[in-house]
């Protein structure tokens, strides 16, 4: 019996910008052949991501790897996280 692969999308992330006084991380994020600006209000929880076509599609994942990595992005580094969807 063949196992049938989840899709996976390798979606590339890259900050701008941080302020820890301000509660704030800003950067970019593509995935497939879409391209998105971010910006996390970390102590509010907030997360917006422009332009809304696809938002649908990342903004979730986007999220957890925020929460999750938060205290390890630094501005101008890259970072990967895979989304289990074809994008």
């Amino acid at each position: 019996m063949s196992r049938k692969r989840l899709p996976e999308t390798v979606a590339h992330v890259r900050i701008t910008r941080q302020s820890w006084q301000h509660g704030l991380l800003e950067g970019e994020v593509c995935a497939g052949n879409f391209e998105w600006q971010f910006q996390w209000r970390f102590h509010r929880g907030e997360l917006s991501v422009k332009p809304s076509q696809g938002r649908a599609l990342i903004q979730e994942p986007l999220g957890r790897f925020l929460e999750q990595r938060d205290y390890q992005l630094e501005p101008g580094g890259d970072y990967a996280f895979k989304i289990r969807a074809e994008i």
